[in-house]
């Protein structure tokens, strides 16, 4: 019994696998980075607050 051949659809306009997973990824990093810079100011004023009530420091004080 022989296996049927699967053609690469590179010579149609097709992409590999490997392809496609290189596109989502440039594509979810841009999303985290978009997410990131759209979040910076409030994260830096969080940062902020937190360091004001004493960080790690703080312990047990605030639960």
């Amino acid at each position: 019994m022989k296996r049927a051949r699967r053609t690469v659809m590179r010579g149609r306009g097709g992409m590999s696998g490997q392809r496609v997973l290189k596109t989502e990824a440039v594509l979810m990093g841009g999303a985290v980075l978009a997410l990131l810079a759209w979040e910076w100011p409030s994260l830096r004023r969080e940062m902020r607050i937190w360091r004001m009530a004493g960080g790690f420091r703080a312990g047990h004080r605030y639960p």
